[in-house]
């Protein structure tokens, strides 16, 4: 048995869903397909698949090694396709991670220009605002927000991000006036406030006195607030901003566009919040890859320059 080319057929008998296709593609039968994936199992010594007649599915085993085998399989066409055109030109899959916000917002737009650049690259782009394991989602790399946990990640700095206290004028033109101007963090109590759970802090909202606030440049303050909705997504968070339902703690670019336009109010301007650094990470066996290299280098300098 051939067992890089079964690995192959494994591959893409999964990203195609069926046999018949994969067959169509190598232009050989159904049965010479299943002969290929079934060496492969018995070689393994585990079932990858389940089979009926109808479709096909990958057994926990299999999960775990089509993420992996399909990353080597990519790995190995690269270097082939780097040896047939010269080291310039990057081509196949790159698997990338995001949060939902950021990803739409400001990687997506980064992404379409790295294509652009590389017209034989193609991204599967990931967007989750739950932890996502790089080595068994079989993630390149991803956007991280946030000081880093993980110590077996290959890490790039790549920018900084601020939050803000932002509301939309309805919810603030519905308070009573004497409630309208926030002076002090603690200002913030009785308010309704949107919580993010995805991060630590969740109802624990820091922030540090700049030059025009009435306390010492630099003093701290920790506000516990509350609120009648939290969520783990960024993209509810904005939508409940823009109802007029209450107040986020949210970052900067979440909301650029209704800040510009002054549809959205930043809130205790002269309070910032901490700043949240962005990083770049990937496995420590994807540290070699010519694709990783160039997107992160593409994103780490568009963000850098805002």
């Amino acid at each position: 048995m051939d067992k890089l080319q079964a690995m192959r057929t494994f591959v893409r008998v999964v990203e195609a869903g069926s046999f018949s296709a994969v067959a169509h593609e190598q232009d050989s039968s159904q049965s010479a397909v299943s002969k290929q994936v079934a060496a492969l199992e018995r070689a393994l010594g585990a079932r990858l698949l389940t089979r009926t007649t109808r479709s096909l599915a990958l057994t926990e085993e299999g999960e775990r090694y089509f993420e992996q085998a399909r990353r080597l399989v990519d790995e190995i066409a690269e270097a082939e396709a780097a040896l047939r055109r010269g080291e310039r030109q990057l081509g196949g899959w790159l698997r990338v991670a995001a949060s939902v916000g950021f990803g739409r917002l400001k990687l997506m737009p980064l992404v379409q220009t790295f294509l652009e650049k590389h017209p034989e690259v193609k991204i599967d782009l990931r967007l989750s605002d739950g932890f996502i394991d790089l080595v068994e989602q079989g993630i390149d790399v991803a956007v991280r927000i946030g000081e880093l946990q993980d110590s077996s990640l290959i890490a790039r700095r790549a920018g900084t991000t601020h939050r803000m206290l932002v509301a939309h004028r309805r919810y603030m033109r519905a308070l009573p006036k004497a409630r309208q101007r926030l002076v002090v963090p603690e200002d913030l109590a009785g308010h309704n406030c949107i919580v993010y759970t995805e991060i630590a802090m969740r109802n624990d909202w820091p922030f540090k006195a700049g030059p025009g606030a009435p306390r010492a440049v630099g003093t701290r303050r920790t506000v516990r607030v509350e609120g009648n909705l939290q969520t783990n997504s960024s993209e509810v968070i904005r939508a409940a901003v823009l109802s007029g339902m209450g107040i986020g703690y949210s970052p900067t670019w979440l909301f650029d566009a209704e800040l510009a336009s002054g549809e959205v109010l930043r809130l205790l301007p002269d309070w910032p919040a901490l700043e949240i650094p962005i990083h770049l990470v990937s496995p420590r066996e994807r540290r070699h890859s010519a694709k990783v290299r160039a997107f992160a280098e593409h994103v780490a300098q568009a963000l850098q320059q805002e």
